[in-house]
């Protein structure tokens, strides 16, 4: 049986089943260990959290709540940024073809989320020098200057080969957590959601299936191929 470059996918909870942070967390890490030692071909995990606000190792203590919020330190790269509902968070556990190749996995994670995008009717971007993907400022039709707008993020851990943690999407989400915050340290960008872009209400339930097929179709020669046969059996609920 050949193999296949795609671990299975897992919704974990999406609104109103909200997943706490720590246990999505908990869960990654367990599931690391466990693809690192070759009892397990990954997945990706797929939910909403509950609100929170988790902080990457290079988070600056100008970057953090002005509200005082409680944050989560986290063990991913990147700075301060915000989880919750209305928002869809991706974390691929799964082990990379090429465990150094980690600037070609960022890519294809952006292209996801680009391709997604793109069925909406909306154009993503990457920006030089800035993770994520963002919808490009300009002069609107009353000749207004708009900013650059992010509109996903990207944080990652990949430790022994296997990456932990991944992206969150901005889908129907509130941005009103953002205005306490130096978003992803950037302080000259806004934050932006798929509903406010294009005028109307999506939220993770009506892309999930979209983002999982452009992950799957483009998961070839980043993710290292996985046993069908381990797939299979091991689909034991993990707690």
């Amino acid at each position: 049986m050949p193999a296949t470059t795609m671990p299975p996918f897992r919704v974990l909870g999406l609104s109103p089943d909200t997943v706490d942070y720590r246990s999505a967390w908990d869960l990654q890490q367990d599931l690391h260990a466990r693809v690192v030692e070759g009892s397990s071909p990954g997945t990706v995990l797929l939910l909403e959290h509950t609100a929170v606000y988790t902080a990457g190792k290079r988070t600056e203590p100008a970057d953090l709540p002005d509200d005082g919020s409680p944050v989560v330190d986290v063990d991913r790269g990147g700075k301060l940024t915000w989880h919750g509902p209305g928002q869809l968070v991706c974390y691929p556990v799964v082990r990379l073809a090429d465990p150094a190749a980690v600037k070609e996995y960022v890519w294809f994670l952006e292209e996801v989320l680009i391709r997604t995008l793109a069925d909406l009717g909306l154009a993503g971007e990457r920006v030089d020098g800035r993770s994520g993907v963002w919808i490009l400022g300009g002069t609107d039709v009353h000749g207004r200057t708009t900013p650059d707008r992010k509109i996903a993020a990207i944080g990652l851990r990949v430790n022994h080969g296997v990456s932990m943690h991944g992206f969150a999407l901005n889908c129907s989400n509130s941005l009103a957590a953002y205005e306490h915050i130096v978003a992803c340290g950037i302080t000259d960008a806004g934050s932006t959601t798929l509903s406010v872009e294009t005028g109307r209400t999506i939220t993770p339930a009506d892309v999930l299936a979209t983002v999982r097929g452009h992950f799957a179709a483009l998961a070839p020669g980043h993710l290292a191929p996985v046993d069908p046969i381990m797939n299979t059996l091991r689909k034991e609920p993990l707690q």
